[in-house]
């Protein structure tokens, strides 16, 4: 239990960064971790970075983000950062934000209050609402979008339902649910094929509930659907199958200002000639560009900047949102999906969208925690 931090006397706001998690994101979720930590105004803020383990455990980590960046090709873990074999706990009080760190056969020692959390995890079991859910409990602000958002934000499939329901225009899709496939796989099978042939071949087929474009496969015929759904299934058992949408990616950020969310000047994802489609490896491993600003119109860019603050708002969002959307061959924008907790790099595209906006990383790092900091927890 040596060189554990030591709880801060009154003071500076203290951010507990949170970032790993036990989902297939993990990794993206440390580096996205390791750019925030470097960004944070050390003079402004104390810091407390915590782990969480792909086995669900929280730990304390170094404050080292030099050590969590990829390497070889391969994603940083939470357990590369940690020294430290023992837990780290929020009490679940709204009076008490004292963290207290516990290690078998040892006294549990206080670490200090936390003011705010900034949760960096991407994925189920942090970006969903289940760590959002927590955060309510425990009475300690937190940046982003809180349960109901998080959720909402998680499932491909109320997520277009709640965006319909507010006019916004999506893509033709179809659900192959848990049960479903599991006790009769050819009805459902049999569905979709129904399905493509209404709208044709290819199609993607999606876990519902996961991202970074994990678990997802272009299926080109019938002969593949079956691999495809249980790969999917993977990463979570109920499945989206979604048809092909022809026309340009453009995404378009949305940060919640004092007066209201504002939305960033659009970018265009374009093509990428050794991917398939802009599947994680593009992403993450291969950093496929995209171009900022996206080369619209006027009329193009006020329109999807429109559209990603109406998402913003249909969904209750708070704090950001990275909009994701296809503009199609007739003209129309057709909302693909948002991310509550997008990748949080300086090359990734949300900050890049804000750079180019006139917010640089470490501002739009600082915005985020004092939103979170104005704001009390509660029903949102």
């Amino acid at each position: 239990m040596s060189n554990l931090p030591s709880p801060q006397s009154p003071r500076k706001p203290r951010v507990a960064v949170v970032f790993g998690g036990r989902s297939s994101e993990h990794g993206v979720s440390v580096v996205t971790a390791a750019s925030v930590l470097r960004a944070i105004d050390r003079d402004k803020y104390d810091v407390l970075p915590i782990g969480i383990t792909t086995e669900g455990r929280w730990a304390l980590t170094a404050d080292e983000p030099e050590r969590m960046a990829i390497a070889e090709r391969r994603m940083p873990t939470v357990e590369q950062v940690t020294d430290h074999e023992g837990a780290v706990a929020l009490p679940v009080d709204p009076g008490n934000r004292e963290v207290v760190y516990t290690e078998a056969g040892a006294v549990p020692k206080a670490l200090g209050e936390v003011d705010v959390v900034f949760p960096m995890l991407h994925g189920p079991y942090g970006e969903d609402g289940t760590l959002q859910g927590l955060l309510e409990l425990s009475g300690v602000p937190y940046v982003g979008a809180g349960v109901l958002a998080s959720a909402v934000g998680m499932d491909k499939e109320y997520m277009k339902r709640i965006f319909t329901s507010f006019g916004l225009a999506v893509g033709p899709y179809v659900v192959v649910r848990p049960r479903e496939w599991e006790r009769d796989p050819g009805a459902a099978r049999d569905r979709v094929l129904a399905f493509a042939a209404e709208h044709g071949w290819p199609l993607f087929v999606k876990p519902a509930r996961a991202g970074s474009s994990f678990g997802i496969s272009k299926v080109e015929g019938p002969e593949g659907l079956d691999a495809a759904i249980e790969e999917a299934r993977r990463h979570d058992p109920k499945v989206i199958v979604e048809a092909m949408l022809r026309g340009r990616e453009i995404e378009c950020g949305v940060l919640e200002f004092e007066d209201g969310p504002r939305a960033s000047v659009p970018a265009e994802i374009p093509p990428t000639s050794t991917h398939d489609f802009y599947d994680f490896e593009a992403k993450y491993i291969d950093s496929a560009d995209g171009v900022v600003p996206a080369p619209l119109t006027p009329e193009q860019t006020a329109q999807v900047q429109r559209l990603a603050v109406a998402a913003f708002e249909a969904a209750s969002c708070e704090g950001l949102v990275r909009a994701d959307f296809f503009l199609l061959d007739s003209g129309e924008f057709v909302i693909n999906e948002i991310n509550t907790m997008p990748g949080f790099t300086p090359i990734s595209m949300y900050p890049r969208m804000w750079q180019e906006s006139g917010i640089g990383y470490p501002e739009l790092v600082d915005r985020l925690i004092q939103a979170a900091l104005r704001r009390s927890t509660g029903l949102r």
